[in-house]
Formats: C-alpha cells, sequence, structure tokens
C-alpha cells in the first residue's frame, strides 16, 4: 500500500436511542482504506476482476469496486444488528486502492413494531478531501429479540 494508511477501519458515533437503537439524526461513521490485496480478493471472489481493479495506475493504484467501497456501511449495520433488507448506492467518482474513506449513515426515520425497529438511514461516503465519493440509502431492521 502507498499511503501508508492502514486498512483497518474504525467505527465511531452513538446510538442514543432505547437499548442502542439509533434515534432520527444519529449519524455514526466508519473509516478506512482498501489494500491492493483486498481488490484483487474482492474480484475474485465476485468476477469484478476488470481492468480498473487489475492494473494499476502510474502512482500503482487500483480501482476500488463500487460495491466493496459501499461495504463500508455493512460494518456500521454489524454494530448495531442491523438487518438491511435494500441497499441503493450512486457512485460518484472512484476510489482508489490506500485512500481512506469515511463512512456517514444518518438515521432518517426510526417505526418501532412489536418485535423490531424499522430504520430509514442516509449513507455518504467521503474521501480525505471531503469529496463524496459516494452517496446511498438503506432501509432495514433490528430485531428487538434476535428471532432463533
Amino acid at each position: 500500500m502507498h499511503s501508508g494508511i492502514e486498512p483497518l477501519g474504525m467505527t465511531t458515533g452513538a446510538a442514543d436511542g432505547p437499548h442502542g437503537v439509533p434515534e432520527p439524526g444519529d449519524v455514526l461513521t466508519h473509516e478506512r482504506s482498501f489494500t491492493t490485496e483486498e481488490v484483487h480478493e474482492y474480484g475474485r471472489l465476485t468476477g469484478d476482476d476488470q481492468a480498473i481493479h487489475t492494473e494499476p495506475d502510474e502512482e500503482g493504484r487500483l480501482v476500488v469496486q463500487g460495491l466493496l467501497t459501499g461495504s463500508l456501511a455493512t460494518n456500521i449495520g454489524g454494530d448495531l444488528g442491523y438487518m438491511a433488507r435494500t441497499m441503493d448506492f450512486e457512485f460518484l467518482q472512484p476510489v482508489r486502492t490506500g485512500e481512506r474513506i469515511t463512512c456517514e449513515c444518518t438515521v432518517q426515520s426510526r417505526t418501532e413494531r412489536e418485535d423490531r425497529y424499522l430504520l430509514e438511514i442516509g449513507i455518504e461516503y467521503r474521501n480525505d478531501d471531503g469529496d463524496v465519493v459516494a452517496e446511498g440509502t438503506t432501509t432495514g431492521q433490528i430485531w428487538k429479540q434476535p428471532p432463533e
């Protein structure tokens, strides 16, 4: 990796609602970069191995697959026990290996049901320059008691 940035991620933010379920307006973030090895492995697993993901640019970087970038939100969801039902992304500019990306998830709405909370979440992905490289939305649920 050329930037010296470790590929490990970091999640910040707080879920202020009952039992740690986030409320509208809560913002949770996760940031990390992706390595060349991770881009190659993702391509091998998914078949998304276009030349932009396998042939380095003049600085030795690869373009990270869009859905691999989008997966940053799943780290936040995993921390919450959130099960996505829908995810919609718009990829605005390329992300390259070694580039730190911050995923910011903002809870738009929360509806309580007898057995679960339904959430709508807006997502923005920014690079270190503050440019939005992707954005999206997700809807899903957090169970009050995990199903058996």
